[in-house]
């Protein structure tokens, strides 16, 4: 929002000076951005009337002119605009101004000159040349024919002013205009707000325009105006439009400068259709299936059923709190004029103007908040200057609205011991009521308590704590006293059986990994081609269409940020992520937390003592295996072959957890791979944290005095049989007093038959209240030696 300050200090004018303003507006919760001059230093620049034009005699594009600057005889000067004429105001700078000019510090110093053999005595001057415009234009600025002659041309456009720029958090709706500007100056300085008079202009004629509001609830109130024989060709005085360049809009023509006008002054967002363009009657709808609209910057947009538009009877004429259509919109034509002024739910014009790749002042207003009692004051405000600007009669004023449906007052109780709780300091009772009465509040005062009716434009004030930021931003944030918090906390209990999640990170990156940060959601390509059968939410309003689904993975997060580090030259990528995966519809969304992981390149860091040999499943598995081990209760967990969609079908296990699927590992998919462009192998894992995180209360077990004993065997069987199902058999066969099991050998080769591998193990027995003998170790063996040639056909190997 920018806004001049001098037009702020017509409403309200603190002794400050424009700096110290600007402070006090960003103290109080209103950042100020830039404060910038309306225009470039000059000098010697005066208002003057071109008495008479001749023709250059030596040049088609050159005039003679004579210019009365008011300070006696007319001088001659050498003009090359082509709207210089015989009669005009123009700004005229005499010999000795000083023009702003880019390329030196000191300006331009105007001189005597001759062009073309005829003498110059000054220069008529553009805008652009004065720095009122950013692009430079072939004509001068024609000034009103009012203009005093010999007038000081700075002080008469009152140039000495600054543009204030203050960048608001989306809750401040109320202070996109000057007037929520002054009342918020006028409350911090307890001052009064001098605010132009909106009375209401009576109806010159009876006639009216129809008005149906469909859908209430997105648009509770809705005035329109007749207003007729408008002369659309009249000039916009030079003050507004001045006062809306100075505010960052561009002057287009009187009717649209004064919607524009007033939205700055008041915040009332206004549009004008040229009455001849309207059918039967004015409509507010949802739009169609198929309807079409062409908007006023030439887009042709396909309506969305969800849209609010403004519309007659034939189709659409504005996307309603957006933008106006081209076919009903005020042209050099137009005669008479309907004058909209309404109220749109926020929730009814958010995010409809991005869909439409739009971004206007009246959505940016709308989206944020617009105060629902103000149209009806905007509409008068806006009658008056079109009557005086453009002439013409205006009709009595259409109104519909729906009191169900337009916000209601509310109602906030602010505690004074919650005050001084949360700000740390006691305040008169007087005080608070004068700081909430000055913001526009009805205020019913007891010892206790504040009861507060908040106003219609403060729309960000609901609870109690949005009263206690009132008090504290108006009574002064630097006046606050400096305290250290307080707080009783007690301490955090630890669960025992539980992994937190920063030991895991801690793990992570100790084994070499980073952890990345990826949106939560991604690519629907992407996840289709890692995820085929996924099924995940789509977003109504994403950032873009490459991140317009929620993820049902990590994958394809972890993929993306592989593909980015690749790009970048770096070619071992060991990364990790945490975070929640979204799976199913939105009405039966599951949110599960999963931590994942990806690897490729080479095994080592490069160094002269490392090997480059490329990481491999086993790599993977082992890291995955001391984050399972973490838990105090690796046996619980299980690898079985099994078959993955974005995973090789002969590099890829299923992880268990008691028995329930708990995550994937595996290497990624050579047909997936070659899709998405990747060179390299890369392997994934990802497990459900709430399995991860989930152990074993440790237990003491006292050692034992008597000795071990370990026997040594070694079984040959399947080369397909998964190893786990021969460290099941055994366990379940030796017995309770079996202590430690180790795989130390597979072997494939002489003297083991084709088809068939050697799997050697070591078993550790110890009782711990005596010594176990041969005989009992024997049996034992001699049960686990059957029960797997039985059941997994394997033979004990001599």
């Amino acid at each position: 929002m920018k806004f001049s300050e001098h037009w702020l200090r017509e409403w309200v004018s603190p002794q400050l000076a424009t700096q110290a303003l600007a402070d006090q507006i960003t103290m109080a919760g209103l950042e100020v951005d830039a404060v910038e001059p309306v225009a470039a230093a000059f000098e010697g620049v005066v208002v003057a009337e071109v008495v008479e034009k001749q023709q250059h005699p030596d040049a088609d594009k050159l005039s003679v002119c004579r210019v009365d600057d008011g300070s006696g005889e007319p001088v001659q000067v050498v003009c090359g605009a082509p709207n210089v004429a015989a009669g005009q105001k123009v700004a005229f700078a005499r010999v000795g101004a000083v023009l702003p000019d880019d390329s030196k510090a000191s300006g331009f110093k105007i001189k005597k000159a001759k062009l073309r053999g005829q003498e110059s005595r000054g220069m008529i001057c553009s805008a652009s040349e004065l720095g009122l415009e950013e692009e430079a234009s072939p004509g001068i600025l024609v000034l009103p024919a009012d203009a005093p002659r010999g007038e000081d041309l700075r002080a008469w456009l009152g140039l000495d002013d600054c543009t204030i720029e203050v960048d608001l958090t989306p809750n401040r709706g109320d202070c996109l205009s000057l007037k929520g500007l002054a009342r918020e100056v006028g409350v911090l300085n307890r001052l009064p707000v001098q605010a132009p008079t909106c009375e209401a202009v009576p109806a010159s004629h009876a006639e009216t325009f129809a008005v149906r509001v469909e859908d209430t609830e997105r648009c509770p109130r809705y005035i329109g105006r007749l207003i007729k024989g408008v002369d659309v060709t009249a000039q916009t005085p030079l003050w507004m439009v001045e006062r809306l360049r100075r505010g960052g809009v561009r002057s287009i023509d009187p009717v649209v400068d004064i919607t524009n006008y007033v939205m700055l002054e008041l915040g009332q967002p206004l549009h004008a259709f040229d009455r001849d363009n309207l059918h039967g009657a004015v409509i507010v709808r949802l739009a169609r299936e198929g309807e079409r609209l062409v908007l006023l910057d030439g887009q042709e947009v396909s309506l969305d059923a969800s849209t609010l538009v403004i519309a007659d009877e034939r189709g659409p004429l504005a996307i309603a709190g957006v933008m106006g259509g081209e076919q009903s919109g005020v042209n050099e034509k137009t005669r008479d004029i309907f004058l909209e002024s309404a109220f749109f739910s926020p929730l009814a014009v958010a995010g409809q103007a991005r869909d439409y790749g739009l971004h206007t002042d009246a959505s940016h207003r709308f989206e944020r908040g617009v105060d629902p009692q103000l149209a009806r004051e905007a509409t008068e405000r806006a009658t008056a200057l079109l009557l005086d600007i453009v002439g013409g009669e205006a009709g009595p004023l259409v109104e519909v609205a729906s009191d169900d449906h337009l916000p209601a007052p509310r109602r906030v109780v602010l505690r004074r011991a919650r005050l001084e709780q949360a700000l740390g300091k006691t305040f008169a009772v007087e005080e608070v009521s004068e700081i909430l009465e000055r913001l526009g509040m009805e205020v019913e005062t007891t010892d206790a308590q504040w009861r507060a009716v908040v106003p219609s434009w403060r729309f960000d004030i609901a609870i109690e704590e949005d009263l206690i930021e009132e008090v504290a931003r108006i009574h002064g944030y630097n006046r606050l006293p400096v305290r250290r918090p307080q707080a009783r906390l007690g301490l955090r209990p630890d669960h025992e059986a539980r992994t937190p999640l920063a030991r895991l990170r801690r793990q992570m990156v100790a084994r070499g990994y980073q952890e990345a940060v990826t949106y939560s959601f991604v690519a629907p390509e992407l996840q289709k081609t890692l995820l085929p059968e996924a099924v995940s939410p789509v977003l109504a309003n994403p950032i873009s269409a490459d991140l317009s689904v929620m993820r049902a993975s990590l994958f394809p997060g972890l993929i993306r940020a592989l593909q980015h580090n690749l790009n970048r030259q770096q070619s071992r990528v060991r990364l990790f992520e945490t975070g929640l995966v979204f799976r199913g519809e939105l009405d039966d969304l599951a949110q599960v937390p999963m931590l994942g992981a990806l690897v490729c390149g080479s095994r080592e860091p490069e160094g002269w003592a490392a090997e480059r040999t490329a990481v491999d499943f086993f790599d993977l598995k082992g890291d995955l295996e001391s984050l399972l081990a973490m838990g105090g209760d690796a046996e619980a967990w299980r690898f079985e072959p099994a078959e993955h969609p974005s995973l090789h079908p002969g590099q890829c296990a299923r992880l268990l957890y008691r028995g329930e699927e708990a995550g994937w590992i595996g290497t990624l998919h050579p047909a997936v791979r070659a899709q998405l462009g990747l060179k390299v192998d890369a392997l994934l894992f990802e497990v459900r944290l709430d399995a991860l995180t989930h152990g074993r209360v440790p237990a003491f077990m006292p050692l034992s005095r008597y000795p071990e004993v370990r026997r040594d065997l070694a079984f040959l069987v399947d080369e397909n049989l998964p190893v786990q199902a021969l460290l099941d058999t055994l366990r379940a066969e030796a017995g309770e007093w079996l202590s430690e099991c180790r795989l130390f050998d597979v072997y494939q080769g002489k003297g083991v038959p084709e088809g068939r591998k050697s799997v050697a193990l070591g078993l550790t027995w110890q009782h711990p209240s005596r010594t176990l003998n041969d005989e009992e170790i024997n049996q034992l063996v001699d049960a686990i030696v059957n029960e797997s040639r039985q059941h997994l056909g394997a033979e004990l190997r001599t």
